[in-house]
């Protein structure tokens, strides 16, 4: 037994008893970063769409903020604590999905990639498994704590991107739809910053006996 593990508390968990260790608090910390830098991102964003949308650098910008989104969300998929293994890499496998379409979207159409997604509503059926990933770390948030702005989130993100895709959306809901999911997202990043680390860490002892009966 290491120095770090004598030290690190004690936790009776469902299987067994567990200890959070230095490292397993970095992975946290690591996954909120990730989340917080996403967050900033979207609302730069939006930002930059609703005061000037349609300017050519605002257009190019939008492409990297993307990119800087998809990056923070890989991050924060890589790390964050789901214990249903096939759940997680399934979250992962819709990342690298969206990433990829879009990725071959940028390289196909000559116009920039938000305004490729926003002009070619069925560009979302590649790209949009991007934003299904983050739903699903939404969705999971609000499963394991019932916070509000999780909770909102979970149906306005596939609300907005189904919506502009089937066309059923007017322009002005999508306007107000995307400030909601901007503006929760912040709050949402904001409030995991403060959580308590072994909130996010959950119960190791679950994750091991899972581990062993995968084995078996």
């Amino acid at each position: 037994m290491t120095s770090e593990q004598v030290a690190a508390p004690v936790y009776q968990g469902q299987f067994g008893t567990f200890s959070i260790t230095a490292a397993d608090r970095q992975e946290v910390k690591v996954y909120r970063g990730g989340l917080a830098i996403a967050a900033l991102c979207l609302a730069i964003g939006s930002a930059l769409v609703g005061w000037q949308g349609s300017q050519p650098w605002v257009l190019q910008t939008l492409t990297v903020l993307y990119a800087g989104f998809w990056l923070a969300l890989g991050v924060s998929l890589m790390k964050i604590h789901i214990y249903l293994k096939p759940l997680h890499q399934l979250l992962k496998l819709f990342w690298l999905m969206g990433g990829v379409a879009s990725l071959a979207l940028a390289i196909i159409y000559p116009t920039p990639l938000l305004l490729t997604l926003y002009q070619q509503p069925l560009t979302l059926l590649g790209a949009g498994f991007t934003f299904a990933a983050l739903t699903g770390i939404f969705f999971k948030e609000a499963f394991c704590f019932g916070r509000l702005e999780t909770q909102l989130l979970t149906p306005i993100v596939p609300t907005l991107l189904l919506g502009h895709l089937l066309g059923w959306l007017p322009p002005l809901w999508e306007g107000w739809l995307l400030a909601a999911w901007a503006s929760l997202f912040l709050i949402f990043a904001g409030r995991k910053a403060v959580q308590a680390i072994p909130d996010d860490i959950g119960d190791k002892s679950v994750f091991a006996y899972l581990q062993q009966q995968a084995a078996q």
